[in-house]
C-alpha cells in the first residue's frame, strides 16, 4: 500500500489548532482570525496537505473555478482574440489574482448566438461560480442572458443598455482629452481623428472626449473616419483622411493597432512621423512599443483593471460587496517618439 498523503488532523497538530479550525481555514469561512488563518496556512505549507476538492465543493457549494468569457461577432473575432494584445492582457490581469487564491479560470469563446447560449448552458450547471466577461460586441446579448440565469458577472467595461451590473471601466473621455491636449502643445492644429466604431461605449466616450478637448482651441469638429480596432482598419481609416485632408499634421488614434496602421500608411506615402504628423495610440498595448516610430499613447491599466475585475467578483461570491459594483481607472499619457 502507498504512504498516506497529510491530513486535515496532521494540519491541526502542525498549527496548534483544532480540526474544525482547519477546516473553516481550507473551506474559507471568513470568521477565523487572520492570526490563526495564517498558523494554519504555515502549517499547510510544512505539511504539504492537498484539499479534496471534490469534497470541500459539497461543503462550500463552490467550483473554485470562474469562466474568462470573450464575447464578440464574426468568423474572424477567434483570430482576432489571439492577435489583439488587448485581450492577452486581460487574461495575464485576472489570471495573475485567481491563481493567487487557487482559482481556477475557463477561457470561454462566446462569437455567436449559439455560443452564447452554450456558454450560459454551461455556467446553469454550476460548472463555474461565475464569469468575468469582456465584451465587444455593441448589441450584445450576453449580459442579460447572465442577469437572467442569476450567473454572478463582472464586465470589462460597462456594457451597452446595461445600467445595473457590476464592471470595472476606463475614464476614456479623459483618456481622449490628454490625447488631444498633447497634440495641440506640439502645436498641431490640422487634427483628425480614427474612432472606434460608435456603437461601443467606450469609443463613443473617446471621441466625446476628443471633441470637447479640442473645441476650446477653434477645433469643434475634428475630421473622424471609423476603424475597427486592427492595423489595416487603421490604415484605411488612414488613407481616407489624408486623401480629404492632405495638409493634416496630427492624428488620434482610438487604440495602438489603428495607430500603428496609421504610421505604417504614413511613412509608404513619405510622410515623417513626428517631423510632419504627430499620431497619438490609446492603450499602451505590445503595439504602441513594436510601432515604428515608438507611439505616444494613452495608458489604459488593462492588467490591474481585470485583476480588479476577478477581486469583485470573488467579493460577490463571498457576499461582501453590495450590488451594482463598479470601479473605473483613470488614463495617464506617455509620451514617446511618435509625437
Amino acid at each position: 500500500m502507498g504512504r498516506r498523503g497529510p491530513t486535515l488532523e496532521d494540519v491541526a497538530r502542525e498549527a496548534g489548532v483544532s480540526r474544525a479550525t482547519v477546516s473553516r481555514v481550507v473551506n474559507r469561512v471568513r470568521n477565523v482570525d487572520p492570526g490563526i488563518q495564517e498558523a494554519v496556512l504555515r502549517a499547510i505549507d510544512r505539511t504539504g496537505y492537498a484539499p479534496n476538492l471534490a469534497a470541500r465543493s459539497l461543503v462550500t457549494r463552490r467550483t473554485e473555478a470562474v469562466a474568462l468569457i470573450l464575447s464578440g461577432a464574426g468568423e474572424t473575432f477567434t483570430a482576432r482574440v489571439f492577435s489583439d494584445p488587448f485581450f492577452g492582457r486581460v487574461v495575464d490581469g485576472a489570471l495573475g489574482f485567481l491563481r493567487a487564491r487557487a482559482i481556477h479560470p475557463v477561457l470561454l469563446l462566446a462569437e455567436s448566438g449559439t455560443a452564447r447560449e452554450q456558454v450560459v448552458a454551461y455556467l446553469r450547471q454550476g460548472s463555474a461560480d461565475g464569469a468575468l466577461v469582456v465584451s465587444v460586441q455593441a448589441d450584445d446579448p450576453l449580459a442579460g442572458m447572465l442577469a437572467e440565469a442569476g450567473i454572478p458577472a463582472v464586465h470589462f467595461a460597462r456594457p451597452a443598455g446595461q445600467q445595473r451590473v457590476n464592471h470595472v471601466d476606463l475614464d476614456n473621455a479623459e483618456g481622449a482629452r490628454l490625447a488631444a491636449g498633447h497634440l495641440l502643445a506640439r502645436g498641431r492644429r490640422r487634427i483628425v481623428t480614427i474612432c472606434g466604431p460608435q456603437t461601443l461605449p467606450a469609443a463613443r466616450e473617446r471621441l466625446r472626449g476628443f471633441r470637447e478637448a479640442l473645441a476650446p482651441a477653434g477645433i469643434p469638429e475634428p475630421p473622424s473616419t471609423e476603424g475597427y480596432f486592427t492595423v489595416e482598419s487603421g490604415a484605411q481609416a488612414m488613407a481616407r483622411l489624408l486623401r480629404e485632408h492632405p495638409d493634416l499634421d496630427g492624428v488620434f488614434a482610438a487604440n495602438d493597432l489603428m495607430a500603428q496602421g496609421a504610421c505604417q500608411y504614413l511613412r509608404e506615402r513619405g510622410r515623417t512621423v513626428p517631423g510632419d504628423v504627430s499620431v497619438v495610440g490609446f492603450d499602451d498595448s505590445s503595439a504602441a512599443v513594436a510601432c515604428r516610430p515608438a507611439l505616444t499613447t494613452v495608458r489604459q491599466p488593462v492588467e490591474r483593471m481585470a485583476a480588479a475585475m476577478a477581486e469583485l467578483l470573488t467579493e460577490r461570491l463571498q457576499g461582501t460587496v453590495a450590488e451594482p459594483a463598479s470601479l473605473v481607472f483613470e488614463p495617464e499619457l506617455l509620451v514617446r517618439d511618435s509625437s
